[in-house]
């Protein structure tokens, strides 16, 4: 493998192993790394994929990407005597594709700039399935022109891209993103709620949602593929909403703004915390709607 095309994909899970497969599939020689074995077994004795540590990454990669939980896992990458920083060669860039705080995100990208390291985060929307079709959107923060000397990997697996501003807006606009996301997918199961009780088929609701103003990503893929069809598998945990819309309303209450609604769908997830719900399935927020809302919040600490 040559170094001048070399990329690299650190976390192989549900976003990871499809980007590390779909990055194969264009031809980009590879490394990847995943601290589960597990996670690096598929891709063990593949022809044009090598695994390696983040850190030999870095010495060999042109552009490391990082398709992890969350920023602190990244920065567990950056430091020590293995580590990214430690390694690095001249011009890498790391692709931040994680679902952040723009604030902790912006902390990883200053100490990676002070080692002439270039940083963008780039929050994704389309899932596993997007990855593996090139159709992903990408929200991106960072140097435009760095964006540009990488653009040709990303198109490899995105089909809309979308440079936002400096560091911290990709990251910021997912928050976004999901905050209305899950949202609607809570409005979409009280008016779900209500038409059972009105002695009204939900799956009839779905299909008038999905043919009028009303259909979403919950009406389109979340209600037919997830829950009416009784699978209750969204191959989401529940904590994933509420560690992002949690950190989209924080994000809105230091800026002054108001997320009334964002606000609600937040309260509404703690509910489900509180409840020991937090590594269920996503899809069970329908299921266990009504016992959800009236369980109280664990008070803040």
């Amino acid at each position: 493998m040559g170094k001048r095309n070399l990329l690299g994909v650190v976390g192989l899970g549900r976003m990871g192993g499809p980007l590390a497969q779909r990055l194969t599939q264009a031809k980009f020689p590879l490394l990847v790394w995943d601290t589960a074995a597990s996670c690096r077994k598929p891709f063990e004795n593949k022809s044009n994929i090598r695994i390696a540590t983040p850190g030999a990454m870095a010495r060999q990669c042109s552009v490391l990407f990082f398709v992890v939980p969350s920023s602190q896992e990244i920065a567990d990458c950056l430091k020590g005597k293995d580590g990214v920083f430690q390694h690095a060669r001249k011009g890498l860039v790391i692709c931040d594709l994680t679902t952040s705080d723009p604030a902790q995100t912006r902390r990883n990208a200053r100490r990676a700039a002070r080692r002439g390291i270039h940083y963008l985060d780039a929050g994704m929307s389309g899932g596993p399935a997007g990855i593996l079709a090139g159709k992903l959107a990408l929200m991106v923060g960072g140097d435009a022109k760095v964006l540009s000397r990488i653009r040709r990997y990303l198109v490899s697996f995105a089909e809309n891209i979308f440079h936002l501003g400096p560091l911290g807006s990709g990251h910021a606009m997912k928050l976004i993103h999901n905050m209305v996301l899950h949202t609607i997918f809570l409005a979409t199961c009280e008016g779900a709620r209500l038409a059972d009780r009105m002695g009204m088929r939900v799956a009839d609701m779905i299909d008038v949602f999905n043919v009028s103003t009303a259909y979403s990503y919950a009406s389109r893929h979340r209600f037919p593929n997830n829950i009416l069809n009784g699978s209750w598998n969204a191959q989401a945990r529940i904590y994933n909403p509420w560690k992002d819309v949690g950190l989209a309303v924080r994000l809105a209450r230091g800026c002054g703004a108001d997320v009334e609604f964002g606000e609600r769908t937040f309260a509404f997830l703690e509910k489900a915390v509180a409840r020991g719900m937090v590594e269920q399935d996503y899809s069970l927020l329908y299921r266990d709607f009504e016992k959800i809302r009236k369980t109280k919040r664990n008070q803040p600490k």
